[in-house]
Parts: C-alpha cells; structure tokens; sequence
C-alpha cells in the first residue's frame, strides 16, 4: 500500500471489494513462509525501530526497505530466498508498519534509520558492506542513504523508483495535511478497504491478501491501518536527480515492464544521470508493484545482479 505519487487515492476506497472465491496459493509460496524471520528491535532517535531478520549473521547482508505506507512483511515472501547466501533485514520505516510513530519526518532521518538498522543487525561485522535494496518510496529513501553512506554500502538496488525528467515532472509525495485514518468495526471490514496505491491490477490475490492482512492494527473501536497518516506534513523528498548523482556505491535499478510510473523513458533517463554506468533490469510482465506481479522473476534478476556484484571489481562512481 503506497502512495508516494500524485493522483493516488488512500487505502479506503469507496467501493469494497467483490466477495470472490479465491483459489488456494502455490506452493512455493506457502512452503517459503515456513521460513519464519526473527523480530528486532532498535531505537533510533528515540522511536523504536522494528526489522525482520533472516539467515545466517556470518555471511553479506541486504537490507530491504518497503515502499509509502508498507511494510517489512512485504519482503516475507522474497527475504528467504535471498536467505540461503545473504543475511537479510525488511525493516519498518518511522511512521510505518511495526515502527513508532514521530512528531515530524524527513529523508534524512529515514536514511539514518536505515544505517542504524545495519549497523544493529550486524551487517558491519562481516567483511562486505551490505546492500540495500528499496521499492518505490524505499528506494528514494535508499538513494539518500547511497549519497550520504555509499562508502558504507555495497550497492543500492532502485526497485520501481522513478527520477524523472524535468519535461515529466516530480510526482513524490505531497506536502499535505492529511485527515485521520478511518475506523473500522472488524478486521474483515478493514481488509475489504485495502488497495494498491497507485491503484493496479494484481494477479497475485494471495500476495496481496497477505500483505493487505499485515497493514493493520488494533485501536480503540476496532482496526485501522497501521501508517502514521501525518507522514506527509510539511515533507519534502528533495532533489533525487542530484543525490542520484552523489552515491558512490555501486547502482542498480529494477523497473517493471508494464510499470506506468517508471516506463521505458523514465528509465533512459535514469541510466543518463547514472553516468551510464548502472544497469536498469526490466522485470517482464509487472507493474509498479514488482514483488507482488512478479516475485520469483524479481528473485531471480535480483540473485544474478549481486552474484555479478559479487565477483567482479567495484567501480565506484566518485
């Protein structure tokens, strides 16, 4: 559940969703959520910051960041196949999933939680740097984190994170003031109000059942949405296409074929301001939400993009 682009409506849309039987889900995915994370916390600038953790502390680490208003089961389904060679952390940003809310945000203060949850999970203590891979909103996050800590990275995964040309305009989130979220009496009339945003067609229905189920909490009255809606609150995402230009690590960016935010252009656009010096992964057949359309093929270009990595010479970009 994002919202980190224009025109996009709030979880709660006007209309429930149809009472349809839905098959059983394949199993690989029920065979892969047998692999169960471990739940931390850290405290980073007094909000308690919550991450999951898979694998093995000895070996390279990633580190996942979900996108506008997610959360770090969104990775439940991917993290444990990256497992079996990485140590892996879905975090939660302030304001979102499993997190503590705060009086106000910023992208630097994101940034900073993304080093602290590094450093807490022990990705420091191994000889590599870890890898961080963000989607959508996560990966504007991300790229902040590559211009402020790329010589503590190493690489930075975009996963559908659009920098767009001056001609196409920026359409990040808004600096808004934002109503509180609804209430709804059970949990089964909450989930009827969860959507995609932007809104999409997914296939994947389990998948999004599953994340959709992970988005909301208990609050006097019944259940709501567990992101803070006062994210958003005097907010400024900053200038990606400069901070794009300043990260040292290495850079890569994932796009889905059918994605309406970062279409072909967009991501021609961002391979110039990459020196031409970044591969962009087109994941065939997905949208915007490119672990939800297509998640084994993400696992796949993302597995062969850090195994290059991995066995090749860094060619740091400053």
């Amino acid at each position: 559940m994002t919202e980190e682009n224009t025109n996009v409506g709030r979880a709660e849309s006007d209309a429930p969703k149809a009472d349809l039987a839905k098959p059983p889900p394949p199993s690989w995915f029920t065979e892969i959520l047998e692999h169960h994370p471990e739940e931390c916390e850290v405290m980073v600038e007094e909000c308690p910051i919550r991450y999951l953790r898979w694998g093995d502390k000895s070996k390279p680490g990633i580190l996942l960041v979900h996108g506008n208003a997610a959360h770090a089961w969104w990775w439940a389904f991917i993290a444990p196949y990256l497992a079996t060679d990485y140590h892996v952390v879905a975090m939660n940003l302030s304001g979102m999933g499993d997190s503590g809310w705060r009086q106000s945000y910023h992208m630097e203060l994101f940034a900073n939680e993304m080093i602290e949850v590094a450093e807490h999970a022990g990705f420091y203590s191994v000889d590599r740097p870890p890898v961080v891979v963000g989607h959508s909103f996560g990966g504007f996050c991300s790229v902040l984190t590559g211009s402020m800590f790329g010589d503590q990275l190493s690489g930075v995964v975009l996963v559908d994170s659009p920098i767009n040309p001056p001609e196409r305009g920026h359409h990040g989130p808004p600096d808004r003031e934002t109503r509180p979220h609804n209430i709804y009496p059970t949990f089964e009339a909450a989930l009827q109000r969860f959507r995609l945003a932007p809104p999409q067609q997914c296939d994947n229905t389990f998948l999004v059942d599953y994340v959709a189920e992970r988005s909301l909490r208990k609050v006097e009255g019944g259940w709501s949405w567990k992101f803070d809606p006062q994210i958003w609150r005097r907010f400024s995402i900053g200038d990606l296409a400069a901070r794009i230009k300043e990260i040292s690590c290495r850079v890569a960016v994932f796009r889905g074929e059918l994605s309406d935010l970062l279409p072909h252009e967009v991501g021609a656009y961002m391979f110039e301001l990459l020196g031409r010096n970044a591969p962009v992964v087109e994941i065939p057949q997905a949208r915007h939400h490119v672990t939800l359309d297509q998640p084994l093929a993400f696992v796949a270009a993302l597995r062969a993009l850090l195994a290059d990595w991995e066995h090749s010479v860094p060619n740091r970009r400053r």
